[in-house]
């Protein structure tokens, strides 16, 4: 078994398509994309600041899109060989079109909609938010809690991310939880919060008009790290996702009990790579960084696949 994660808003990068553009079917593939999310990425990936990327209209169809890049050299194998995807945040339209859950034009569009849809919710009131780092899980949480803030993020132990008012933010920084310190995070607003329910509501829409297949492996959802049965439960969860707090530290958990082989980080890779080796330095994991790398996926595929069925071999004794 291999396991396949996506990254979400934050880990993006100026110029993180010039690479992958060099190569006119990658460079055709993002070109169709742009057209169907109505949005240039082209570019956004090769010529785009760092704060026009930042954008969440922007980010969001960025990100899925260099996620799924990697979709066609990632396809053979996750068809030979049981495969488990997770995705953070925006990722986890990533992770469902390397489930097969999604086709990859409809992931990007997805996003986009997405993407457009919350930046206008942030418009609706002065939210933002911030990673408490540190502290006893309880405390920070009650902390949060007793601010009128919401834990919308759990990245790990210690790694928590509250949202709401920018005002109760301001309070939190100013009298953090004891043990702990908290950071502001460059975002346009309070993601995973009911501060979301108007892009909530869009995104129901455009995702009640896309056709959403049985997932191929195991698709673990934000919600609660399990896997999700069928293309309903994926569709309620990704639109839930907006207005509901991202439980990635019960992804990891999952990922751990599972135990695959080989974890490919699909880019931009650093953020959730170094989560993954932090929490669960047992697993291996690759990162994907630039379109060279696609080259050692299948040879590193392959290995696990070999390694599996010798040991299929060894316990047979064959």
């Amino acid at each position: 078994m291999f396991a396949i994660i996506a990254p979400g808003q934050g880990s993006q990068t100026p110029g993180m398509l010039a690479n992958w553009l060099r190569d006119p079917v990658y460079a055709e593939r993002v070109r169709a994309w742009s057209e169907a999310a109505d949005v240039d990425l082209v570019h956004l990936g090769t010529k785009a600041s760092a704060a026009t990327i930042a954008r969440t209209e922007n980010t969001q169809p960025l990100l899925v899109a260099q996620g799924l890049l990697a979709h066609e050299a990632l396809a053979p194998a996750a068809a030979a060989q049981p495969a488990v995807a997770a995705g953070h945040s925006v990722g986890e339209l990533t992770a469902a079109a390397h489930a097969g859950v999604l086709a990859p034009v409809d992931a990007v569009r997805l996003a986009a909609i997405r993407g457009r849809a919350m930046a206008a919710a942030c418009a609706e009131a002065p939210t933002s938010m911030a990673a408490v780092v540190g502290g006893e899980e309880a405390e920070v949480l009650d902390r949060i809690g007793a601010l009128g803030l919401t834990a919308a993020t759990f990245n790990g132990p210690g790694q928590i991310v509250a949202a709401g008012l920018e005002e109760d933010l301001a309070r939190l920084a100013a009298a953090p939880p004891a043990g702990a310190t908290v950071k502001s995070l460059p975002v346009a607003g309070a993601f995973h919060t009911s501060y979301m329910e108007s892009a909530r509501r869009t995104f129901a829409a455009a995702a009640d008009a896309t056709h959403f297949a049985p997932p191929r492996g195991l698709l673990l959802s934000n919600a609660d790290g399990e896997a999700c049965a069928t293309p309903e439960a994926v569709r309620e969860r990704l639109v839930e996702q907006l207005v509901r707090p991202v439980r990635w530290d019960l992804c990891l958990l999952s990922l751990a009990r599972l135990a695959p082989a080989l974890t490919v980080s699909l880019p931009p890779a650093k953020t959730l790579t170094n989560i993954l080796r932090r929490q669960h330095p047992g697993l291996a994991v690759l990162p994907v960084t630039t379109a060279r790398d696609i080259g050692k996926v299948p040879a590193r595929l392959d290995a696990v696949a070999e390694a599996a069925r010798e040991e299929v071999l060894v316990h047979a004794g064959v």
